[in-house]
């Protein structure tokens, strides 16, 4: 639990940080051994003693782990440790980078949601013509593979070129390709995507699409103030830390 702050004591053991987080002491070891808090100090008898400053690097690490995920904000820990100063900075700036990029696809799915005109999706046509499985693969930036297990799950219907047998993706199918991809970024299962693809291509009521967007705009809504949240916890503790 982030927001809640230990007791400060110049001499903390591991059950007193563990109960204070809510973690467990195994864990609060674990993230000394992986570089996320400093190395503790050793009492005559082997015991480990923490102080406030262990205290507010578990803050910020939690803090963290919130906006950026459990991997990265180890990362971002590990390289304040060793003095990697900015590097840890470069850390944070990315994962508020890559919140930015799912921010504008967001906004791709819906403005070519709002652009869908009705009919179904073969009336859909773009004049680029059709395209194989390597080129729209390149310009998804997926592996053929992919777009296979897309097919397989029901979200591509391609043709097949009557003297190759290879797959070709007709102008909608490209723009079911783009959706899917731009939903998988936005963390959608495949399962959740099939429903929005049944309406994009009845080009039918769009309530359910609405809902579909909504709620990924408040997902990354709440990841950016997990964001911020993360990026003062950090801060404070750069500054306590005298980094």
């Amino acid at each position: 639990m982030v927001g809640r702050h230990p007791r400060v004591r110049d001499r903390l053991r591991p059950v007193d940080l563990a109960r204070a987080y809510g973690v467990s002491t195994q864990a609060v070891r674990n993230y000394e051994a992986a570089g996320v808090l400093p190395e503790a100090t050793r009492t005559g008898h082997g015991y480990r003693t923490y102080t406030p400053r262990h205290a507010a690097a578990l803050r910020a690490f939690l803090a963290l782990v919130a906006g950026h995920g459990h991997r990265a904000a180890t990362a971002i820990m590990r390289a304040v440790h060793r003095g990697a100063v900015d590097e840890a900075l470069r850390l944070v700036d990315t994962g508020h980078a890559r919140l930015l990029d799912d921010r504008r696809s967001l906004d791709a799915v819906a403005a070519a949601l709002a652009d869908l005109p009705a009919g179904t999706g073969e009336d859909v046509a773009s004049g680029r013509g059709a395209v194989f499985v390597g080129a729209l693969a390149r310009r998804l930036g997926v592996r053929p593979a992919t777009l296979r297990q897309w097919e397989r799950a029901g979200l591509l219907c391609p043709g097949r070129d009557p003297r190759t047998g290879y797959r070709v993706y007709r102008p909608a199918d490209v723009r079911d390709a783009l959706l899917v991809g731009q939903l998988r970024r936005g963390g959608y299962p495949l399962a959740r995507i099939v429903p929005l693809l049944v309406e994009v291509r009845a080009a039918g009521g769009v309530a359910d699409l609405d809902a579909v967007l909504g709620d990924w705009r408040a997902r990354l809504g709440a990841r950016g103030r997990a964001l911020l949240t993360g990026a003062a916890a950090l801060a404070a503790y750069l500054d306590a830390d005298g980094s």
